[in-house]
C-alpha cells in the first residue's frame, strides 16, 4: 500500500499543569527538546507539518513551522487542536486528504507511525486510526481524515463532546500496534518523574 500524503499536527497545547506550566515539548531529554525530537521523527513521514498551540505563537518562531491555535475556546482539548489542524489542512494544502496528529510531549515516537497507521486503517476498513502499545491505546496518536472535520466541528460546538474515543466510535477505526517493551515508543512526558525516567531511556538508547 503507496502511504498516501499526509500533514504532521503536534499537539502542543497543553496547560502542562503537572509539569508546573510552561510548554512541556521544550523540555530536554538527550540533549534535545522533545519538540526536536517529535519533528525530527515525523517530518520525514510528512509532506508538511504544523504546531497546534494557543498563546503566544511566537514562541515557536525558531520552528519556521505554521502555528495554528484552537477555534474552539476554553481550552476545549486534543479535539480542538485536531480540529484546528484539519481546517488549515484544508485552507492551505487542499490537496491532502490526510492528517497525522502526534502529542507533543512524546520523544520516542516511532519512525514508521504514518505507514503503520495507513495500514491499520486499511487492514480494518475504517476512516480513522490510532496507536496502541501493549494494553494502552493512544487516541491522540491517530491518523485523520479532512474529509471529517465538518462532522468533528458539529460534535465539538453543537454536542460540547469533549472525549475523543467517543467521537472516533462513531466513525470507526483501525489500531496500530507496537510492542510497549522494551521501550514504549509512546511514553509520555507529563510530570517531573517522567522527564526523569526519558532522560534514563535516552541515556541507555542513543540511538533512539
Amino acid at each position: 500500500m503507496t502511504t498516501p500524503a499526509t500533514l504532521g499536527l503536534v499537539l502542543a497545547g497543553g496547560l502542562a499543569r503537572r509539569m508546573g506550566g510552561g510548554d512541556k515539548a521544550r523540555i530536554r531529554i538527550g540533549g534535545m527538546t522533545i519538540l526536536q525530537r517529535v519533528l525530527a521523527c515525523i517530518a520525514p513521514q510528512c509532506t508538511g507539518v504544523v504546531i497546534n498551540a494557543n498563546g503566544d505563537p511566537a514562541r515557536f518562531a525558531d520552528t519556521g513551522l505554521a502555528v495554528v491555535a484552537d477555534s474552539v475556546p476554553d481550552f476545549a482539548g486534543p479535539l480542538a487542536g485536531i480540529l484546528a489542524g484539519l481546517d488549515w489542512a484544508a485552507a492551505n494544502v487542499p490537496r491532502i486528504e490526510w492528517l497525522l496528529s502526534v502529542p507533543g510531549d512524546c520523544p520516542f515516537l516511532p519512525k514508521n507511525l504514518v505507514a503503520r497507521l495507513h495500514e491499520a486503517r486499511g487492514t480494518a476498513g475504517t476512516p480513522l486510526a490510532c496507536a496502541r502499545s501493549g494494553e494502552w491505546r493512544h487516541p491522540v496518536v491517530a491518523l485523520w481524515p479532512v474529509a471529517l472535520r465538518d462532522e468533528l466541528r458539529r460534535a465539538l460546538v453543537d454536542e460540547g463532546l469533549r472525549k475523543i474515543e467517543i467521537w472516533t466510535a462513531r466513525h470507526g477505526i483501525g489500531i496500530a500496534d507496537w510492542p510497549a517493551e522494551p521501550i514504549d515508543p509512546f511514553l509520555n512526558v507529563n510530570t517531573p518523574e517522567d522527564a526523569a525516567h526519558a532522560e534514563a531511556v535516552a541515556a541507555q538508547n542513543p540511538m533512539l
